[in-house]
Protein backbone atom coordinates (compact mmCIF):
# COMPACT_ATOMS: atom_id res chain seq x y z
CA UNK A 1 0.00 0.00 0.00
CA UNK A 2 2.67 2.02 0.54
CA UNK A 3 4.68 1.86 -2.01
CA UNK A 4 1.91 1.87 -4.36
CA UNK A 5 0.72 5.05 -2.96
CA UNK A 6 4.63 6.48 -3.47
CA UNK A 7 3.86 5.40 -6.96
CA UNK A 8 0.50 7.36 -7.45
CA UNK A 9 2.41 10.43 -5.74
CA UNK A 10 5.23 10.34 -8.51
CA UNK A 11 3.04 10.07 -11.44
CA UNK A 12 1.09 13.33 -10.46
CA UNK A 13 3.95 14.55 -9.62
CA UNK A 14 5.29 13.94 -13.27
CA UNK A 15 2.33 14.46 -14.94
CA UNK A 16 1.78 17.82 -13.00
CA UNK A 17 5.28 19.18 -14.07
CA UNK A 18 4.74 18.12 -17.36
CA UNK A 19 1.57 19.81 -17.22
CA UNK A 20 3.47 22.98 -16.16
CA UNK A 21 5.58 22.31 -19.20
CA UNK A 22 3.98 21.77 -21.82
CA UNK A 23 0.45 23.58 -20.85
CA UNK A 24 1.65 27.06 -18.96
CA UNK A 25 5.11 27.43 -20.40
CA UNK A 26 4.13 27.44 -24.28
CA UNK A 27 1.29 27.89 -25.75
CA UNK A 28 2.50 28.24 -29.92
CA UNK A 29 -0.26 29.50 -32.00
CA UNK A 30 0.61 28.40 -35.59
CA UNK A 31 -0.27 30.94 -38.34
CA UNK A 32 0.76 31.66 -42.11
CA UNK A 33 3.49 34.39 -42.70
CA UNK A 34 0.39 36.49 -44.43
CA UNK A 35 -1.78 36.02 -41.47
CA UNK A 36 0.53 37.49 -39.02
CA UNK A 37 1.04 40.12 -41.27
CA UNK A 38 -2.07 41.18 -41.38
CA UNK A 39 -2.98 41.27 -37.38
CA UNK A 40 0.26 43.20 -37.24
CA UNK A 41 -0.89 45.83 -39.32
CA UNK A 42 1.53 45.01 -42.22
CA UNK A 43 4.68 44.75 -40.61
CA UNK A 44 7.09 43.48 -43.21
CA UNK A 45 9.08 39.97 -42.62
CA UNK A 46 12.49 39.96 -41.59
CA UNK A 47 15.21 38.66 -43.00
CA UNK A 48 13.31 37.54 -46.18
CA UNK A 49 9.92 36.01 -46.12
CA UNK A 50 11.34 32.15 -46.93
CA UNK A 51 13.55 32.58 -44.05
CA UNK A 52 11.36 34.92 -41.45
CA UNK A 53 12.34 34.84 -38.10
CA UNK A 54 10.53 38.38 -37.03
CA UNK A 55 8.38 40.90 -37.90
CA UNK A 56 10.12 44.62 -38.98
CA UNK A 57 8.76 48.07 -38.09
CA UNK A 58 11.05 50.90 -39.32
CA UNK A 59 11.16 54.49 -38.07
CA UNK A 60 10.56 57.16 -40.95
CA UNK A 61 14.05 58.93 -40.03
CA UNK A 62 17.45 56.52 -40.07
CA UNK A 63 17.20 54.13 -36.45
CA UNK A 64 18.67 55.72 -33.19
CA UNK A 65 18.70 52.39 -32.14
CA UNK A 66 18.01 48.06 -32.91
CA UNK A 67 15.25 46.67 -30.62
CA UNK A 68 14.14 42.59 -30.22
CA UNK A 69 11.55 41.99 -29.27
CA UNK A 70 10.87 38.36 -27.50
CA UNK A 71 7.07 37.63 -26.68
CA UNK A 72 5.45 35.53 -24.25
CA UNK A 73 4.14 32.45 -24.53
CA UNK A 74 0.94 32.27 -26.07
CA UNK A 75 -0.15 33.42 -29.76
CA UNK A 76 2.56 34.72 -31.96
CA UNK A 77 4.95 37.29 -33.19
CA UNK A 78 1.90 39.35 -34.93
CA UNK A 79 -0.02 39.75 -31.78
CA UNK A 80 2.68 42.16 -30.07
CA UNK A 81 2.23 45.28 -32.41
CA UNK A 82 2.13 47.46 -29.68
CA UNK A 83 5.69 47.25 -28.93
CA UNK A 84 6.09 48.95 -32.82
CA UNK A 85 3.52 51.06 -31.46
CA UNK A 86 5.13 52.27 -28.48
CA UNK A 87 8.97 52.53 -29.72
CA UNK A 88 9.14 53.08 -33.44
CA UNK A 89 7.94 56.63 -32.56
CA UNK A 90 11.08 56.55 -30.22
CA UNK A 91 13.53 56.67 -33.25
CA UNK A 92 13.53 52.84 -32.92
CA UNK A 93 13.74 49.44 -35.30
CA UNK A 94 12.03 46.57 -33.72
CA UNK A 95 11.96 42.93 -34.62
CA UNK A 96 9.30 41.57 -33.37
CA UNK A 97 11.08 38.00 -32.88
CA UNK A 98 9.47 34.67 -33.52
CA UNK A 99 10.12 31.45 -31.96
CA UNK A 100 10.33 27.72 -33.50
CA UNK A 101 7.07 25.87 -33.74
CA UNK A 102 5.08 29.26 -33.60
CA UNK A 103 4.12 31.11 -36.63
CA UNK A 104 4.53 29.82 -39.63
CA UNK A 105 7.87 28.17 -38.36
CA UNK A 106 9.00 24.83 -38.05
CA UNK A 107 11.14 23.65 -35.17
CA UNK A 108 10.75 22.36 -31.44
CA UNK A 109 9.95 23.87 -28.62
CA UNK A 110 11.88 23.87 -25.39
CA UNK A 111 14.92 26.04 -23.57
CA UNK A 112 17.51 24.44 -25.77
CA UNK A 113 15.66 25.35 -29.10
CA UNK A 114 14.44 28.47 -28.18
CA UNK A 115 17.56 30.17 -26.78
CA UNK A 116 20.01 29.03 -29.60
CA UNK A 117 17.44 30.58 -32.04
CA UNK A 118 17.38 33.56 -30.60
CA UNK A 119 21.66 34.09 -29.83
CA UNK A 120 21.09 33.55 -34.01
CA UNK A 121 18.52 35.98 -34.11
CA UNK A 122 20.44 38.48 -32.92
CA UNK A 123 23.87 37.87 -34.20
CA UNK A 124 22.10 38.23 -37.56
CA UNK A 125 20.31 41.46 -36.25
CA UNK A 126 23.70 42.80 -34.96
CA UNK A 127 25.32 42.13 -38.67
CA UNK A 128 22.49 43.57 -40.49
CA UNK A 129 21.75 47.46 -38.42
CA UNK A 130 24.93 49.40 -37.24
CA UNK A 131 24.26 51.49 -33.71
CA UNK A 132 23.06 49.71 -30.41
CA UNK A 133 20.64 46.66 -30.44
CA UNK A 134 18.69 46.19 -27.35
CA UNK A 135 16.66 43.32 -26.44
CA UNK A 136 13.05 42.95 -25.18
CA UNK A 137 11.74 39.63 -23.36
CA UNK A 138 8.28 39.54 -22.48
CA UNK A 139 7.51 36.61 -20.02
CA UNK A 140 8.54 33.52 -21.32
CA UNK A 141 10.55 36.15 -23.77
CA UNK A 142 12.04 37.49 -20.58
CA UNK A 143 13.83 34.02 -19.78
CA UNK A 144 14.75 33.90 -23.53
CA UNK A 145 16.34 36.99 -23.88
CA UNK A 146 18.57 36.80 -20.54
CA UNK A 147 20.03 33.47 -22.10
CA UNK A 148 20.16 34.32 -25.53
CA UNK A 149 21.88 38.28 -24.64
CA UNK A 150 24.69 36.64 -22.33
CA UNK A 151 25.60 34.51 -24.67
CA UNK A 152 25.66 37.43 -26.94
CA UNK A 153 27.09 39.82 -24.41
CA UNK A 154 29.25 41.46 -26.76
CA UNK A 155 26.36 42.10 -29.46
CA UNK A 156 23.84 43.53 -26.40
CA UNK A 157 23.70 46.83 -24.80
CA UNK A 158 21.11 46.57 -23.08
CA UNK A 159 17.81 44.24 -22.15
CA UNK A 160 14.23 45.17 -20.64
CA UNK A 161 12.97 42.23 -18.58
CA UNK A 162 9.03 42.56 -18.69
CA UNK A 163 6.98 40.43 -16.13
CA UNK A 164 10.27 38.17 -15.49
CA UNK A 165 11.07 35.54 -12.96
CA UNK A 166 14.57 34.95 -11.08
CA UNK A 167 14.41 31.18 -12.15
CA UNK A 168 11.70 29.01 -13.59
CA UNK A 169 11.90 26.64 -10.88
CA UNK A 170 11.14 28.75 -8.51
CA UNK A 171 7.80 29.91 -10.51
CA UNK A 172 6.86 26.36 -10.91
CA UNK A 173 7.52 25.32 -7.24
CA UNK A 174 4.69 28.83 -6.48
CA UNK A 175 2.13 26.47 -8.63
CA UNK A 176 3.00 23.13 -7.40
CA UNK A 177 4.28 23.56 -3.89
CA UNK A 178 3.69 19.90 -3.32
CA UNK A 179 5.91 18.59 -6.54
CA UNK A 180 9.27 17.28 -6.84
CA UNK A 181 9.96 20.70 -9.31
CA UNK A 182 13.78 20.08 -9.18
CA UNK A 183 13.58 16.80 -10.14
CA UNK A 184 11.15 16.59 -13.05
CA UNK A 185 11.40 20.07 -14.88
CA UNK A 186 12.73 19.83 -17.78
CA UNK A 187 13.44 23.68 -19.05
CA UNK A 188 15.35 25.77 -16.24
CA UNK A 189 15.64 29.46 -17.38
CA UNK A 190 17.70 30.62 -15.01
CA UNK A 191 17.52 34.49 -15.54
CA UNK A 192 19.30 35.12 -12.43
CA UNK A 193 22.11 33.15 -13.11
CA UNK A 194 22.32 33.99 -16.80
CA UNK A 195 22.46 37.70 -16.23
CA UNK A 196 25.43 37.59 -12.78
CA UNK A 197 28.15 38.81 -14.97
CA UNK A 198 26.38 40.11 -17.92
CA UNK A 199 28.07 43.63 -16.83
CA UNK A 200 24.93 45.66 -19.61
CA UNK A 201 21.89 47.80 -18.13
CA UNK A 202 19.16 45.48 -17.34
CA UNK A 203 15.94 47.10 -16.43
CA UNK A 204 13.11 45.03 -14.98
CA UNK A 205 9.68 45.67 -15.07
CA UNK A 206 7.02 43.96 -12.59
CA UNK A 207 3.11 43.99 -13.11
CA UNK A 208 2.47 45.07 -9.61
CA UNK A 209 -0.62 42.40 -8.92
CA UNK A 210 0.86 39.82 -11.44
CA UNK A 211 -0.75 36.51 -10.62
CA UNK A 212 0.73 34.36 -12.94
CA UNK A 213 4.51 35.39 -12.14
CA UNK A 214 4.19 37.19 -8.71
CA UNK A 215 5.97 40.27 -8.37
CA UNK A 216 8.07 38.84 -5.80
CA UNK A 217 9.80 36.35 -8.31
CA UNK A 218 10.94 39.64 -10.43
CA UNK A 219 11.88 41.44 -7.59
CA UNK A 220 14.02 38.31 -6.86
CA UNK A 221 15.89 39.23 -10.23
CA UNK A 222 16.80 42.45 -9.86
CA UNK A 223 18.00 42.35 -6.21
CA UNK A 224 20.41 39.29 -7.61
CA UNK A 225 21.81 41.74 -10.68
CA UNK A 226 24.55 43.61 -10.62
CA UNK A 227 24.94 47.26 -11.68
CA UNK A 228 23.96 48.82 -13.83
CA UNK A 229 20.37 47.77 -13.34
CA UNK A 230 16.78 49.70 -12.82
CA UNK A 231 13.62 48.10 -11.40
CA UNK A 232 9.91 49.27 -12.33
CA UNK A 233 6.82 48.20 -10.67
CA UNK A 234 3.68 48.92 -13.13
CA UNK A 235 1.07 50.11 -10.75
CA UNK A 236 -2.13 48.08 -10.63
CA UNK A 237 -0.83 45.71 -13.52
CA UNK A 238 -1.37 42.19 -13.79
CA UNK A 239 0.63 39.66 -16.15
CA UNK A 240 -1.78 40.42 -19.39
CA UNK A 241 -2.75 43.97 -19.03
CA UNK A 242 0.86 45.58 -17.84
CA UNK A 243 1.20 47.62 -21.44
CA UNK A 244 -2.32 49.18 -21.17
CA UNK A 245 -0.63 51.17 -17.71
CA UNK A 246 2.37 52.36 -19.38
CA UNK A 247 2.82 55.14 -21.66
CA UNK A 248 5.77 57.33 -23.80
CA UNK A 249 6.99 58.68 -20.88
CA UNK A 250 7.72 54.97 -19.44
CA UNK A 251 8.79 53.73 -22.37
CA UNK A 252 11.24 56.31 -22.91
CA UNK A 253 12.96 56.18 -19.68
CA UNK A 254 13.40 52.89 -19.73
CA UNK A 255 15.22 53.03 -23.54
CA UNK A 256 17.08 55.88 -22.86
CA UNK A 257 18.17 53.91 -19.37
CA UNK A 258 19.11 51.14 -21.32
CA UNK A 259 21.12 53.20 -24.19
CA UNK A 260 23.06 55.78 -21.51
CA UNK A 261 25.04 52.31 -21.29
CA UNK A 262 26.03 52.66 -24.25
CA UNK A 263 27.11 56.53 -24.30
CA UNK A 264 29.57 55.56 -21.72
CA UNK A 265 30.72 52.87 -23.73
CA UNK A 266 31.12 48.83 -22.93
CA UNK A 267 32.58 48.32 -19.26
CA UNK A 268 35.91 46.49 -18.73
Amino acid sequence: MTIGWAALVGLIGLVGVTMFQDHLLYYPERATLDEMQMLSGGLAPWPTAPEFRALLAEPEAPARATVIVFHGNAGHAGHRDYYAEALVPLGLRVLLAEYPAYGPRTGALGETSLVADAVRTISLARDSYPGPLLVIGESLGAGVAAAASARRRDAVAGVLLITPWDKLENVARHHYPLLPVRALLRDRYDSAANLASFGRPVFVAIAEHDRVIPAHFGQALGAALAPPKRLSIIAGADHNDWFLRVGDRWWRAAIDFLLAGEASGPPG
